[in-house]
């Protein structure tokens, strides 16, 4: 277990002195910040963080999360919070891996029945194919739905039923960069992929490597594909709703096929890393923080762990939007959070839904900011950023302040192939050409969306 960081320690003196006062059971509405009086209040109607529990049988919950530090992190604060205020409570973390050995853990265990009380994974795509209207606990008469931020309902729902909590903030899929290297070189932030691919030779001629790929961790390979779908949409609209149609493929439509094209482009060109077959998702980190590698494309989720290990060096960071042919339509590709779920199976059903009510409160988002710096905008209503968020985070918002900003595509559409990131490795590895990864990666969505059951397949 971590230690528990210091603005942790006031939230839990805040929070500990609040419960005393609150006799009568209740906090009849946000807390304030244990850094400033003036953080924000939860939306009318919204409810607020469970009360303590007075003199309750003590109960034992299991929560299953990934085991990516920054996740491990969050989650710590969360129940450190929770317990402090519910001392009948234990709460024990378990971990598993990241990526489709992790996604596969998941389904076994909610197939045999052997699922954590409560467990962490993601939203959108992915969680259609848990089946969870058999497998999951409907939270959508509980108070605390109504604190989601209204666009990110349907990322975790599946007709009228509501099955998860957001559980990190919101994150934005592009090109993490070092900014010290840009300022060194004289470069701007490119807007299209030929200005990218300028500032890409420019730093390589410096003898720096301009991309990290780690290809180690074959899940982080997928971003020049995934990020790309903002530029997609613009191009192509109704992609989203054609492509879950089986009316719109990646071989057929130019606009979706350009992100296999990036990565064919990138090998070829020699951008990546000498290591990048073997180096993993913590090298690359690494790599950019220091400065051995100028960008990372990457989900900002990165962020959190980089400011925990290279706490001076993440400063230097900066985030832009994935870019693609058109400087005009240019935008980030927005991540919804992961979420935390109760399968049907839980022992301890009543007491899991306290847990998420205190999760998908503002008081929980300061326990998560307490444990690890947020890496974009938290989808609870009331909730906001710290006034020292990182400048990668700042980055993402101006996107979305610029309305420059949309969901990923596994956000609008149930279908999403679970080989894409075999696919992508191979792609970037220079193992298949762009056309035929696309092609791969159609058959691939084609057997995933049979499985569905979806109309048209």
């Amino acid at each position: 277990m971590h230690s528990t960081p210091a603005r942790l320690r006031l939230i839990l003196a805040m929070l500990a002195s609040l419960a005393v006062a609150a006799c009568s059971g209740g906090f009849g509405g946000a807390s304030p910040s244990a850094e400033s009086s003036t953080a924000p209040i939860a939306s009318e109607g919204a409810s607020a963080a469970p009360s303590p529990s007075e003199a309750a049988e003590p109960v034992s919950l299991v929560y299953l999360v990934d085991d990516a530090e920054a996740t491990i992190l969050r989650a710590e604060a969360y129940i450190e919070a929770y317990t402090t205020l519910h001392p009948n409570v234990t709460i024990e973390l378990e971990t598993r891996p990241g990526g489709t050995e992790g996604d596969n853990i998941v389904k076994t265990r909610l197939a045999t029945g052997d699922m954590a009380d409560v467990f962490y994974y993601n939203s959108g795509s992915l969680l259609q194919a848990l089946n969870p209207a058999e497998t999951l606990v409907d939270l959508a008469a509980e108070p605390f739905v109504g604190n989601f931020v209204e666009a990110y309902l349907s990322s975790v729902s599946q007709g009228d039923a509501v099955f998860g909590v957001p559980s990190e903030t919101a994150m934005g899929g592009g090109i993490l960069y070092n900014k010290k290297i840009y300022a060194d070189l004289g470069l701007d932030v490119p807007t299209t992929w030929a200005e990218f691919a300028a500032n890409n030779e420019a730093i390589k001629a410096a003898g720096i490597a301009p991309i990290a790929a780690t290809f180690g961790d074959t899940w982080t390979s997928q971003l020049f594909v995934l990020a790309d779908f903002y530029n997609v949409q613009a191009s192509v609209p109704d992609f989203a709703e054609q492509y879950t149609a089986n009316e719109a493929h990646y071989t057929d439509t130019p606009a979706a096929m350009a992100g296999f094209s990036y990565l064919q482009e990138a090998f070829e060109k020699d951008w990546w890393q000498e290591d990048f077959g073997a180096d993993k998702f913590e090298d690359g980190q690494e790599l950019l923080a220091t400065g051995e590698v100028a960008h990372y494309p990457m989900l900002t989720f990165a962020l959190s762990s980089i400011e925990a290990n290279f706490p001076d060096e993440v400063q230097d960071l900066g985030f832009f939007a994935q870019p693609g042919e058109d400087a005009a339509k240019n935008g980030a590709t927005i991540w919804m959070p992961a979420a935390t779920y109760i399968p049907k199976t839980s022992s301890n059903i009543d007491e899991a839904k306290k847990f998420l009510a205190f999760i998908a409160s503002v008081e929980g988002t300061e326990a998560a900011t307490s444990g690890v710096a947020p890496a974009g905008p938290y989808m609870i209503k009331g909730a906001s950023l710290p006034e020292d968020a990182l400048p990668a985070v700042k980055d993402i918002q101006a996107y979305i302040d610029a309305n420059a900003s949309g969901p990923a595509l596994e956000f609008l559409s149930p279908v999403k192939g679970p080989s894409l990131e075999q696919i992508t490795v191979a792609v970037g590895s220079g193992l298949y050409s762009a056309e035929e990864g696309a092609r791969l990666y159609d058959e691939d969505v084609a057997k995933q969306a049979k499985q569905l059951g979806l109309p048209g397949w």
